[in-house]
């Protein structure tokens, strides 16, 4: 039958718990098992009685609880579902004198969660002999006593209950009285002692008799108590209690010295014979300790601390005994009430800690468990939590509550909570307690790193270290441990058709980027990587950040002179009129400087001349001018060293030489083919001559050319330098880039009054090489700079008083007369 209940129940809790998502109480189990029985014993199977499998049992957590949270009597064996003594259980002890004791136990169970109410019947076992408060008995019986008069005997108790309780009496056997024995085992049993032959006080004065109380159980037990007897002369009243029960309601923890009720008996002799004293008869061992009655006066008193939660009832018996030893017997009945004097207890029966940070709202986390000891309203239980946290209770079975999950958690908003649970009474006053459990947030992987800045910007000069660091990234994760660590790496790309990682390299550690080659600004200024920030969680999160590598220039390169062309490659001569007036263009220096910036800017001086007042040069545009008017005393021949020099730290420069004639006409300088330079003489003179050659053979050309140019109205420019020799191929650097108008080839506009004897006087043109201007971070290419010498002529004869507007241009423009 437990069987079949039990099967029921299991099918009843699953569907339970599948369609409505309740748990399930089920019926009671009851067994009976034996006061004194050693650990471990054997009581019954509580999975098979259930219908489960006893395997399941530890993964479902199942575990005894007791209801009142007292001491707990018996386990589980989860091996093999068998409920077993965990201590050793005294009868008495736990339940005194009543008939039934019952061990309340819950069997409770989870994933669902469970519950199965178990009884244990502890049955009685004779541990306990009789024994009689008072080992000696005392009567005065007078001699006139009349056969067959009785005389009430102390009762003997037995802490034992039923048969193994007071079984019956034996009296010693004597002359003259004999035993009677009456009650019942279940209300108790007491003699009395029955005058079967009349006294005589002259033959004996005092008898003595041994009475024997035995009990009914096996092996049978005893105890013995003298009854003393005076004979004296007549006493043939008894004393009469003023009602044979008294009942009284006392309240639990009434303070030691509260009146419990008085006890009252007339006696009808007189004298010493109606002399009435009060004593127990019959008391329980555990109520012993807790009343006392006054031998004179009837009244019980409370001796000790009462305990409804304890015992709920006491039965005592009073005997009131004359001077002669008549005695009477009367029953005190005692019904404990209950006061609310316990406050509820909380205990967590499971605890699922810690907790992922992704459970899903409504999981279970805890299941907690609330008593009282108390009764009726006093045991009433509300439990709530406090606070604004994402869980809540909700009552489960009985005093069970179940804590859930509100909302979802964030471990790294919150990473730890402090639940109060506070569980209260319906006592009037209520009584509450509280109990605060911590629960840890455990990590999930659901955060990418995520970079200090929405993108990096790094400056680095050229011509660095390889290994250089040039900028550090930051990614923070605020995941823990391994999901929180952040690994650092390129994404794979190119930068002028060579790999990334072979252009800089990041740390994986500590996000720092070096420099894996030494950069040049002149061959790359800029470039973009893109690093990846990874954690070390699984699935691996990530985020990239591009990081722009800026490459900032160093005073590298000198200044290289493209005009006039340095020394060893030609000799570059010029003509001066002896009339050039003092701010007169003489000629000009083109220089260039593959730098950029400041390092790129370029000033001009004369650091050699053979005359130092008659030229000056312009500090920024190379410009040579007449520094006063010329004159007939100044010499011929004039040899000026220009220095070049840039703006960078430290500064870079360049020279060159500057030849100049001061002459109307190359044929007034007889002495031409004398004139020497330092280096040069020889390559002077083959120019000369073909300066002489270029000017006969060209003349006719070049007045055409200006000829079609103000017919045509064109508006190319054109460059006029004032001179009369051609001037050779210059010298271009590689790569060579003007950037940002950094360099010298910028536009002025210039007017040029020619003296009277300027028709016979020369001029150089440079034609456009290119349609195009040099834009910034172009290159002038060896065959652009082959056509800007080959296209410098020689123009003469330009009329007196022409007016001559002359343009400098961006290297590579038009040149407009």
């Amino acid at each position: 039958m437990m069987k079949s209940r039990a099967l029921s129940c299991v099918i009843l809790g699953f569907i339970s718990a599948l369609f409505f998502n309740q748990s399930t109480v089920c019926g009671d189990l009851s067994y009976t098992v034996q006061e004194e029985m050693n650990n471990r014993y054997v009581i019954g199977n509580v999975a098979k009685d259930l219908g489960l499998d006893a395997l399941k049992l530890s993964t479902r957590k199942a575990r005894v609880e007791t209801e009142d949270s007292s001491k707990r009597y018996v386990d589980i064996n989860f091996n093999t579902g068998d409920l077993i003594v965990s201590e050793k259980i005294d009868r008495e002890k736990l339940c005194g004198s009543r008939l039934n004791c019952i061990l309340n136990h819950e069997l409770v169970l989870e994933n669902p969660l469970e519950l199965h109410r178990i009884s244990v019947n502890i049955q009685d076992i004779n541990d306990n002999a009789p024994k009689f408060l008072n080992e000696r008995i005392s009567f005065e019986i007078g001699e006139s006593a009349i056969k067959g008069q009785r005389f009430r005997l102390d009762e003997a108790h037995d802490s034992d209950i039923g048969q193994n309780g007071v079984n019956g009496y034996s009296l010693q056997k004597n002359d003259h009285f004999v035993l009677s024995v009456k009650g019942n085992t279940e209300r108790g049993k007491y003699a009395e002692l029955v005058l079967e032959k009349e006294l005589d006080r002259e033959q004996q004065k005092n008898i003595d008799l041994i009475l024997t109380a035995v009990d009914g159980g096996i092996p049978q037990r005893s105890g013995t108590a003298v009854i003393h007897i005076t004979v004296l002369d007549a006493n043939d009243n008894v004393p009469v209690f003023s009602q044979p029960v008294y009942k009284v309601v006392l309240a639990e923890n009434a303070p030691i010295g509260t009146e419990v009720v008085t006890v009252s008996a007339e006696d009808a002799d007189e004298g010493a014979n109606s002399a009435v004293t009060y004593e127990f008869s019959r008391i329980a061992d555990n109520a012993a300790q807790l009343f006392t009655v006054d031998k004179i006066t009837g009244q019980i008193t409370v001796a000790g601390d009462i305990d409804y939660e304890e015992e709920k009832y006491y039965e005592i018996r009073v005997q009131a005994k004359d001077g002669s030893g008549l005695a009477s017997i009367a029953s005190v009945i005692i019904d404990i009430t209950d006061v609310n004097d316990n406050s509820p207890k909380i205990s967590i029966k499971s605890l699922n800690n810690p907790l992922p940070e992704n459970v899903i709202v409504g999981t279970e986390v805890a299941i907690i468990n609330v008593q009282d000891k108390d009764s009726g309203d006093n045991r009433q239980i509300s439990c709530s939590v406090q606070g604004n946290i994402p869980f809540k209770l909700n009552k489960s079975i009985k005093n069970y509550f179940t804590l859930l999950t509100t909302s979802t958690l964030d471990r790294e908003k919150e990473s730890d909570y402090n639940i109060t649970i506070t569980a209260t009474d319906g006592g009037s006053p209520p009584l509450s307690s509280s109990m605060t459990i911590h629960f840890t947030v455990s990590d999930v992987n659901d955060n990418p790193p995520v970079f200090d800045q929405q993108s990096y910007t790094a400056y680095v000069m050229e011509n660095n270290k390889p290994g250089t660091p040039i900028s550090s990234v930051t990614a923070r994760d605020p995941d823990w441990r391994q999901n929180g660590t952040v690994l650092y790496s390129l994404v794979p790309s190119e930068i002028n058709g060579l790999p990334t990682s072979s252009i800089v390299s990041v740390n994986s550690d500590t996000g720092v980027i070096q420099a894996m080659r030494s950069f040049d600004y002149e061959k790359l200024r800029n470039f973009k990587v893109q690093v990846v920030a990874r954690d070390n969680g699984s699935p691996p999160l990530s985020s990239n950040v591009t990081v722009s590598v800026f490459i900032s220039d160093e005073n590298d390169n000198s200044p290289q002179i493209l005009y006039p062309a340095p020394e060893g490659k030609s000799l570059m001569t010029e003509m001066v009129p002896k009339s050039a007036l003092s701010g007169s263009l003489v000629s000009k220096v083109i220089a260039v400087d593959a730098d950029s910036g400041q390092n790129a800017w370029l000033s001009y001086q004369i650091v050699k001349s053979n005359d130092p007042g008659l030229f000056t040069i312009g500090l920024h545009s190379g410009e040579i001018r007449a520094q006063r008017d010329i004159t007939e005393s100044d010499s011929m021949k004039q040899n000026l060293v220009i220095s070049v020099k840039d703006n960078g730290q430290p500064p870079l420069s360049a020279t060159c030489s500057i030849y100049l004639l001061i002459s109307d006409n190359l044929a007034e300088v007889p002495e031409l083919k004398d004139m020497t330079y330092e280096e040069s003489n020889s390559k002077l003179t083959f120019y000369l001559i073909i300066a002489l050659v270029s000017v006969s053979t060209f003349f006719l050309t070049f007045i055409i050319l200006i000829l079609a140019v103000r017919f045509c109205h064109r508006r190319k420019p054109r460059l006029l330098f004032d001179g009369a020799v051609a001037i050779p191929s210059t010298y271009l650097p590689p790569n060579y880039a003007e950037v940002e108008g950094a360099g010298t080839l910028s536009s002025y506009n210039y007017d040029t009054y020619l003296t009277t004897g300027s028709r016979t006087s020369d001029f150089k043109f440079i034609t456009s090489y290119d349609d195009s201007t040099l834009t910034a971070g172009g290159t002038l290419k060896k065959g652009q700079n082959e056509t800007l010498a080959a296209n410098l002529i020689t123009l003469n004869n330009i009329g007196e008083a022409d007016e001559v507007r002359i343009y400098d241009f961006p290297l590579g423009g038009d040149f407009v007369i």
